[in-house]
């Protein structure tokens, strides 16, 4: 599974694929220099319960160390995610 992160500025996203289809998305927005808004997570129904939500979750973690920013996970997904997780609210907000 590959997953891929872009950003435009305002907004972006960690995307998952497999065979180069799309199994799932987490969005997030821009609000700041030092912050990102997690607002949604989508995955294909075929790929519930695989792990691809989490992955993508630790993607955009990974991205926000190496930026030095803080993470607001409006998503119930990633907020779920983050109070189960202790080795990932080091970019908590």
């Amino acid at each position: 599974m590959e997953i891929l992160l872009k950003d435009d500025g305002t907004k972006g996203f960690a995307m998952s694929r497999e065979d180069d289809k799309r199994v799932g998305m987490m969005t997030y927005s821009i609000a700041g220099k030092n912050l990102i808004i997690i607002d949604h997570t989508d995955v294909d129904p075929e790929f519930n319960g695989k792990g691809v939500g989490k992955q993508m979750l630790y993607k955009i973690v990974e991205m926000a160390r190496e930026k030095n920013i803080k993470i607001v996970p409006l998503c119930p997904f990633a907020a779920s995610i983050f109070r189960k997780s202790d080795d990932i609210r080091d970019v908590l907000k």
